[in-house]
Formats: C-alpha cells, sequence, structure tokens
C-alpha cells in the first residue's frame, strides 16, 4: 500500500522505528547539517502558509480582548507546535486503501528540545472521547511530555510513537524516570476519512513532533485537523491568544483547539446566528451534536494545578458563545498548563530538604485568565472554520467551508461586521 502524501511534503527523512542514533543526528555531519537546512527551510514555508490565509479578524469578525502578536497558542513563549497532514485518493471507500483524510498534530509545552514539565490539569465536559494520560496528570499535577492530536483510532499508534521518540532521543525525564505516560487526545474523521484504515502510522507522529516550531500556527485542514467538521462547515485545528493588561500581569493565554463538533443551527458567531443564516449543505441530515473537541489551554502565568483545572473549565464558557451544548454524542476534553516555575518537578533543589520555592497568583487575580481563556476558545473555534477548505471524502462526501462572503453579508446585516 502506498503511503498517503504529506502536505507539503518533505523528504522522508524520519525512520520508521526507534534505534541507534543515525548518522542525521551527529553533529556537524554533512547529513546533520542537510536535516537542518531542510527543516529551517520547511518551517519557514509553513509559517509564509499560515499568514497568507485570512483569519476570522481579517473578515471582519469582532472579538473581545487583546490577541498576542501572532494571535496563536504560541504566543506563549517557548511553545512549539507540529503537524502531520495525510490526503490521499478520493471516490468509494476501500478499507485499507482509502480515501484518506487525516492526520497528526503535537505540542510541545516547552519546545521540542526541553526536557523539563509543566503544571497541568484536565476537564471533562462530556466524556464521549479519549484523551490518554490524564490520570498522571490528574494526580502528579505535572504534565511531562508533548501533547498529541489525531482521530479516534489512531491513539494508540501515536501515543507509542511518543514513547519511541522519547527514547530515541536518549535522555530520560527531569525526574530520571525512563517510562512515559503519554497525553494523546481525538476526534472522529470518520464522515471524511477512512478511519478504520488505520493511515496514521509512528513515522507521522514523529514528523509532527520533529516539525514543531515557534511562530505563526497552521490552521483548518491540518494535523489532527484535517478531516474533521465543525458546525456542519469544514472544521478542523484553530488557535487564538490574548495578552492580559499590565495591571493583571501582562501574562499571555493561548488555546489551540481540534474542532469536530456542532449542528448548523446552532453555530453563532459575534453572537449572530451564523448557522441559521447559512444553512446550505449540512455535513449531516440529522438533528444531534455530533463529533467531539478537543480544546488546549496554555499561559506563561504562574498557576498551579488546582488553578489550571480552573481555567480548563473555563472552555467551556467560550464553546457555549460559538453555540455548543456538548451534546451526548460529543468528546469535550480539555487540558491547561502553565509554563511558569521550571524546573518544578525535579527532584533536587538548592533548597534545604529538596525544597521547591514556586510561584503562584492568588485566586482572586485569576478573573483576567478566566475570561482571556474563553476568549481565546471562542476566536480560536471560528479560525478553524475561516481557515478549513471544502473537502471531499470518502464515497464522496462533501463538506463545504464557511463561506466567507456569506458571512461577512451575515454580520453586516446584524450591525457586527468590523470595518
Amino acid at each position: 500500500m502506498s503511503r498517503p502524501s504529506r502536505i507539503p511534503a518533505i523528504p522522508n527523512i524520519m525512520p520508521s522505528s526507534p534505534g541507534p542514533n543515525p548518522d542525521y543526528r551527529t553533529p556537524k555531519s554533512p547529513a546533520f547539517i542537510a536535516l537542518i537546512f531542510i527543516l529551517s527551510l520547511f518551517i519557514l514555508t509553513l509559517a509564509a502558509s499560515a499568514q497568507s490565509k485570512p483569519r476570522a479578524r481579517d473578515l471582519g469578525v469582532p472579538f473581545d480582548g487583546t490577541p498576542g502578536r501572532n494571535n496563536a497558542i504560541t504566543d506563549v513563549k517557548g511553545l512549539e507546535v507540529g503537524h502531520t497532514t495525510l490526503i490521499s485518493g478520493s471516490g468509494k471507500l476501500e478499507v485499507g486503501k482509502g480515501p484518506v483524510r487525516t492526520g497528526v498534530t503535537a505540542i510541545h509545552p516547552r519546545g521540542k528540545t526541553s526536557n523539563d514539565a509543566v503544571f497541568a490539569a484536565w476537564f471533562t465536559l462530556n466524556g464521549n472521547g479519549e484523551m490518554t494520560g490524564t490520570t498522571w496528570v490528574d494526580d502528579s499535577g505535572f504534565l511531562n511530555g508533548p501533547v498529541m492530536i489525531t482521530n479516534t483510532h489512531s491513539v494508540g499508534v501515536v501515543r507509542d510513537a511518543v514513547i519511541a521518540w522519547k527514547v530515541h532521543h536518549g535522555t530520560p525525564d527531569m525526574e530520571g524516570y525512563w517510562w512515559s505516560l503519554p497525553v494523546v487526545a481525538e476526534t472522529w474523521d470518520g464522515w471524511l476519512n477512512d478511519i478504520n484504515g488505520f493511515h496514521v502510522h509512528p513515522e507521522d507522529a514523529w514528523h509532527a513532533l520533529d516539525v514543531a516550531h515557534s511562530g505563526p500556527v497552521e490552521e483548518g485542514n491540518v494535523g489532527g485537523g484535517t478531516g474533521m467538521i465543525c458546525n456542519e462547515f469544514k472544521g478542523g485545528i484553530g488557535t487564538s491568544s490574548r495578552v492580559l493588561d499590565a495591571k493583571a500581569g501582562g501574562y499571555t493565554v493561548g488555546v489551540l483547539l481540534q474542532c469536530n463538533y456542532g449542528r448548523r443551527d446552532q453555530l453563532r458567531i459575534a453572537g449572530v446566528p451564523i448557522g441559521k443564516e447559512i444553512p446550505d449543505h449540512p455535513a449531516y441530515d440529522n438533528s444531534e451534536d455530533t463529533g467531539s473537541i478537543i480544546v488546549i489551554v496554555a499561559t506563561d502565568a504562574p498557576l498551579i494545578p488546582t488553578q489550571l483545572k480552573r481555567v480548563a473549565k473555563k472552555v467551556s464558557l467560550g464553546l457555549g458563545r460559538d453555540g455548543s451544548y456538548s451534546g451526548d454524542g460529543s468528546g469535550d476534553i480539555f487540558l491547561a498548563f502553565s509554563t511558569a516555575n521550571p524546573g518544578a518537578v525535579s527532584p533536587k533543589s538548592n533548597q534545604p530538604h529538596n525544597v521547591h520555592p514556586l510561584t503562584m497568583l492568588p485566586n482572586d487575580s485569576l478573573d483576567p485568565i478566566f475570561l482571556a481563556t474563553v476568549q481565546a476558545t471562542e476566536e480560536a473555534v471560528v479560525n478553524a472554520m475561516v481557515a478549513a477548505e471544502t473537502m471531499k471524502g470518502i464515497d464522496d462526501h462533501e463538506v463545504i467551508a464557511l463561506p466567507h462572503n456569506r458571512l461577512r453579508e451575515v454580520l453586516k446585516k446584524y450591525n457586527r461586521l468590523e470595518k
């Protein structure tokens, strides 16, 4: 079986299984230098692509709050995002062959070269979904390693691939352990993708991990979001950020989500009933809230796990602004982490008895962070739909993109178009 192409494609330089360090990882070797050059060009191409597409604000959609430089989760310093996008085939479904419309998205909280865990917490608004590794996140209060998002039936292979990737890099975690409990989340792309064909392979997860970068983030039909549907328009990956006022600490809150949920008639953008105004070509012929959404919240504010649990819960309010009611069949699972307090997970410190001096905001200072989370979540969903393009998948199922011109017309009708 031929492999689906990566979009955009790069040379296959990732080994399919862990083993001794190959030559391309040897500093100063010709292969290593070539690898760095290729990856640098690839990342620059991705950044340019991310910047060239219009986003919700470019279309005049009004949002509250002040975004960061990239209006993306990567506005949290040190954080990196990478995608592998798999698209191939057309027409009738042949399980194991395609059509393929899927992928993997990777988030490195402190960048791919860091081995330092972050304080974290998670919350499930409706549990018809999966996010692995959360039992230990709950008990330990730490997230150690990347967060991965893919399709429902590829969670296992991506989880194992992350472990192999970490072993291949040859260092234990900061606590000295060689075991790993990766966080991998999913939404279902089986309306457009040959989900039972298991087209995501370990090298696809490695690719997403290795090409992760800072700066602008690719949105829409990319990575784990490639085959996703949102409010019966084409959905996928979306991101946004907020920067707090100086009096609130000037902290950054970033959100990245994979949206695959919602009914068309419930969709609201900037308070306007967009779904009722644009009822054409719904993806499904039913009245259920079909699908799921995974939301990752990052911040550089010094928060501890109990506070991050509260932040994760606030995602629900941002989704509500867009019309979600979190139906029975929806897997709405959220994770929040803080990049403050580096080294907190280390078993050693320079203090007596290895005590760690930590910083944290008082609870009565959290309101601006809660509000930023709600605002960034609301915008990230709309950014995903604005960036996504019409896609035809298995058995010629077609999901249309949110039409930009009609969105502007409806916003203008309700006096909500920002000029």
